[in-house]
């Protein structure tokens, strides 16, 4: 089942990933609440839309813009609604 891990904690964790441009996304609700801050940060994809993101912070630990999500998708990238995605320190393996 692949996970993603960050300074040792896993993060998220699903068997029901989509990969899209080799990242997986994993569904939303599998994301740790209690590692997560919003961030002001957007990003632009030509195909998929406009990318938000959540910093990721535990025991005076960060890492931001770690996480991103795309909160309205456009129509050809309909399987990430409701999902995120991983980049930066965090590992996702199988």
């Amino acid at each position: 089942m692949p996970k993603a891990i960050w300074n040792d904690l896993v993060i998220a964790e699903s068997d029901d990933t989509v990969v899209v441009e080799g990242n997986h996304y994993f569904p939303r609700a599998a994301l740790r609440d209690d590692l997560i801050k919003d961030s002001g940060t957007h990003t632009i994809c030509p195909w998929k839309g406009t990318a938000s993101y959540y910093t990721l912070a535990h025991d005076g630990r960060t890492s931001a813009d770690a996480v991103w999500y795309y909160p309205d998708p456009k129509p050809d990238a309909e399987m990430v609604r409701d999902r995120v995605a991983f980049w930066k320190d965090v590992k996702v393996v199988d």
